[in-house]
């Protein structure tokens, strides 16, 4: 998802732009609207029992938009294999968007047969199923989806117009998920094998959507419908994009042989900003092909549409709304944070969100990575620095307990799962080596560390698989710097003492946890690796020697300028003088 606090001036936005809190997350509605149930504004919070008793095996999605009321009328069929024996169905779907109509394998059911009190609508089946066992559920409703009330953080539809007036609509439901426009089980693991899309939208107006274009059906009125089969795609991952877009196109032909389609779909007369960005997906292709590995979809595309709102990760039809800002780093930031999501969240995508960093932090990294790769270690390390502002250390970045999406992004450990979670990469990646840290997380997303297209599939993965990664190739026990980097909420502090010409270094951590974290220590220009087995190491260095800890800014640690700064922006913020 688009960093609410690091896309621009990445530190300083940090310390004055704060998601919105989310204790009242169940009450944000659009004027006019009904309120969001808890269930419904929570994505990933805990299965009904009889979720857990099916498998989601595929969906076929009918929409039609309705941009003049901002309603839409959707008839979804879903496909589900029982794991043990249940005489129901529960699924989630806002209530906002009343059903009509449901059919269990063809067979029409009464209304009596349904009820969706809170969002979680359950469906008696006209025969209990056997383990084994697989059903069919076509569900018809209508009506209007809660407003994004302020897209991506505060998601839902994004009713819009271009500036000639002509409607401009999207999804962005990271935050609340995919119930808030179809029926599906909001839960990270519950992804369906394929989803196929047919969506109806009035003339001259297009629809692209996720994974490969299926053909477009022109209506007797002049409607279209626009058909589209996804593979493996994340739930918040399916989007509806509805406007007046033209379309850029091209191949990429891949260091591993295979030819990958590429599309942007933009506004019209936007000057010649469109076809510049479009000339950055190639190098951008090429640079996580070469450093991570293979693109995921390239049997699919890689796709972007021009959306109102900043950005969102939808699995090859990523959200783009940055007005093709132009920065030092000489890339368009948002571009490639949505798309190193490929990997980090429709690739590898959580078991459960409070993993969230696995998303965020490593989509992160991903930014200051591409700019060691395109201009050196300079380009990194400035990249790396702008962010350190911006960490609060205010929660720890996994709890060890499952959370929903509001849980952790509102009142969790927010910012910090992307600006901490790339500096926790950073000082990993410094502590066990290149080949090591590049390693483990290949096995994180792929499963393996030689992947080719053909070789792989979409993975879920926790944190502490991620941990035993890293174990596994890096060839030790490293459970100690996960515990205090994200298990805890502060920083280590490096302490110093002076007796005589020795300087003694400590890490002082929250509950005392072990950190035997090496550091350089420069004296008068010459660099020393303090092992810092037990924790704490000595170094002679003469009185008035010119010491300076950590010169290349390779750990993650509490810094006085950092807190005094962070202060600073705080107190400005809230008008102290």
């Amino acid at each position: 998802m688009a960093r609410l606090s690091l896309m621009l001036a990445a530190s300083i936005a940090a310390l004055t732009i704060q998601p919105v809190q989310a204790q009242d997350s169940g009450s944000l509605p659009g004027p006019g609207e009904p309120e969001l149930t808890q269930q419904t504004a929570n994505s990933g919070g805990p299965l009904d029992p009889a979720q857990e008793k099916v498998r989601f095996d595929s969906a076929d999605l009918e929409f039609e938009i309705f941009p003049d009321r901002h309603a839409i009328a959707g008839v979804a069929t879903l496909h589900f294999t029982a794991k043990e024996a249940t005489d129901r169905l529960v699924i989630d779907l806002d209530r906002n968007l009343p059903v009509s109509a449901i059919r269990i394998d063809g067979t029409a059911l009464p209304e009596s047969a349904w009820s969706n009190p809170e969002g979680r609508m359950t469906v008696m089946l006209p025969r209990p199923l056997a383990a084994g066992e697989s059903v069919t559920a076509q569900i018809s409703y209508a009506g209007q989806p809660h407003v994004a009330i302020r897209a991506p953080w505060i998601g839902g539809f994004v009713w819009a117009t271009t500036p000639d007036g002509k409607p401009w609509i999207a999804t962005a439901v990271q935050m609340q998920g995919c119930d808030m426009f179809w029926p599906c089980i909001d839960y990270p693991t519950y992804e369906p094998d394929f989803v196929d899309l047919h969506i109806t939208v009035p003339k001259g107006l297009s629809a692209p959507s996720n994974g490969v274009f299926k053909g477009m059906d022109t209506l007797p009125d002049g409607r279209t419908t626009w058909n589209w089969h996804a593979e493996h795609p994340t739930l918040y991952g399916v989007a509806l994009n509805v406007g007046p877009y033209e379309e850029i196109s091209g191949t990429y032909h891949s260091r591993y042989g295979n030819d990958i389609p590429m599309f942007f779909w933009h506004l019209p007369n936007e000057g010649d900003k469109p076809e510049q960005l479009f000339a950055e997906f190639a190098p951008t292709l090429d640079f996580f092909e070469s450093v991570i590995g293979p693109y995921p979809f390239a049997s699919q595309k890689l796709g972007v549409v021009e959306t109102e709102h900043k950005g969102m990760e939808h699995q090859s039809i990523n959200a783009y709304g940055n007005h093709y800002a132009k920065t030092a780093n000489g890339f368009d930031d948002l571009f490639q944070h949505e798309f190193a999501h490929e990997w980090f969240a429709n690739q590898l995508t959580a078991s459960n969100w409070d993993d969230f960093w696995l998303h965020e932090g490593t989509g992160s990294y991903m930014q200051p990575l591409y700019g060691e790769w395109r201009e050196g270690h300079g380009r990194y390390i400035k990249m790396m620095l702008d962010m350190r502002p911006g960490i609060r250390n205010q929660h720890p970045i996994v709890s060890g307990t499952p959370q929903s999406a509001s849980d952790v992004y509102y009142d969790g450990p927010a910012g910090d799962i992307y600006s901490k979670g790339a500096w926790v990469l950073h000082t990993l990646r410094g502590l066990i080596g290149d080949q090591a840290f590049f390693d483990s997380l290949r096995l994180a997303i792929y499963g393996r560390t030689d992947p080719k297209p053909g070789n792989f599939e979409p993975v879920y993965r926790s944190t502490p698989e991620y941990i035993a990664f890293v174990n596994q190739e890096a060839g030790g026990d490293y459970q100690w710097f996960f515990d205090v980097y994200l298990y805890s909420a502060a920083l280590p502090k490096l302490v110093q003492s002076r007796d005589g010409d020795q300087l003694t270094f400590t890490w002082k951590t929250e509950g005392n946890k072990p950190f035997p974290m090496p550091v350089d220590i420069s004296v008068n220009g010459d660099v020393t690796t303090l092992p810092m087995t037990d924790g704490t190491a000595s170094i002679t260095v003469p009185q008035g020697a010119h010491v300076i800890v950590d010169p290349e800014s390779k750990i993650l640690m509490q810094s006085d300028q950092v807190d005094a700064f962070q202060t600073y922006m705080m107190q400005r913020a809230q008008g102290a003088h």
